[in-house]
């Protein structure tokens, strides 16, 4: 991660601010606020800002006016229940603002999840760093041969070498072009004109990083993390939900307890397969072929089974 001494500055001067408030806080979600966690080779997610905690959740479901119960055990298991029967609106009524620096084709994959305020460093103002992510030799993958949207076994020897260097070089050379056609800077060119930001940008590889600033209600972030903290997620975007499932533990632990039980931690069958689950819990000896499930849906619960 590569914060600069201006950005550490600042960074150190947000949290020695504090300030007398009203609304609910929560000491180890501000413990955590504007820090920068390392994700990759130089992303960040940073908490920048939070309304409601636990007991908001509570409240809502209640529509009371005070602020849950008066025992924590309560709540939770209160908490336990709208997560179990999937009532989402007392999770809308908490919300959290992230500062995230990722690389562009995590974020066009993250962009996908359309519930949650974003604004992003814009490269027709600004110029954008020269970062670039490149995956270390344990996630360099091969395709898989039965996923479209998987990963296979690691190259190995030589072709990894290669494929690293191919990544490093176009991303180095890309964006010695990209500050070329600017012509701004350090090596301006007094006899050039320079290319406008806005169609320079075009040149740039998907493994450039950019930054944004995205805010998302509580439900809308859990369902981010359901699909994206799983473990058949990409890497290079589990790797940013795994340090927001961690805020989220630390802002709403209650939340986050019964969200690993009934979400992350759980699977879903289908109506033929609690049929199938039925008539072997039954004794009879099903298999797929007489099962009325296709082989894709019976590996898919017979892993979840069995753990595998």
């Amino acid at each position: 991660m590569s914060l600069t001494d201006d950005q550490k500055a600042e960074i150190e001067a947000l949290r020695a601010q504090s300030s007398a408030t009203r609304r609910a806080t929560v000491p180890a979600l501000e413990a955590m606020l504007y820090e920068a966690t390392p994700v990759l080779d130089h992303g960040f997610v940073r908490v920048i800002d939070y309304m409601g905690d636990d007991a908001a959740v509570v409240q809502a479901a209640r529509v009371s006016y005070g602020r849950g119960t008066k025992k924590v055990s309560e709540d939770a298991g209160l908490i336990r229940y709208l997560m179990r029967h999937r009532h989402t609106t007392p999770f809308e009524m908490c919300e959290i603002k992230y500062h995230v620096k990722l690389p562009i084709f995590v974020a066009r994959q993250w962009i996908r999840h359309r519930m949650a305020n974003v604004n992003e460093y814009s490269a027709r103002y600004s110029i954008l760093d020269r970062e670039f992510y490149l995956p270390a030799p344990e996630h360099l993958a091969a395709q898989s041969a039965s996923n479209r949207q998987g990963r296979g076994g690691l190259l190995q020897g030589q072709e990894a070498t290669e494929v690293l260097d191919l990544l490093r070089e176009d991303a180095m050379r890309t964006y010695d072009n990209y500050a070329w056609m600017l012509n701004e800077g350090e090596t301006v060119d007094a006899g050039r004109q320079g290319l406008a930001r806005e169609l320079a940008r075009m040149n740039l590889t998907l493994n450039t990083y950019t930054q944004w600033y995205w805010k998302a209600d509580l439900h809308n972030l859990l369902h981010f993390l359901s699909l994206r903290a799983d473990a058949h997620a990409q890497y290079e975007i589990r790797a940013y939900a795994d340090v927001m499932l961690r805020s989220v533990a630390a802002w709403v632990p209650a939340t986050h307890a019964a969200f690993v039980d009934y979400r992350l931690g759980a699977v879903t069958f289908s109506a033929a397969m609690l049929a199938v689950l039925r008539r072997r819990l039954a004794g009879e000896a099903v298999e797929q072929q007489g099962s009325g499930l296709s082989k894709r849906e019976w590996d898919e619960m017979m892993g979840a089974l069995e753990g595998t």
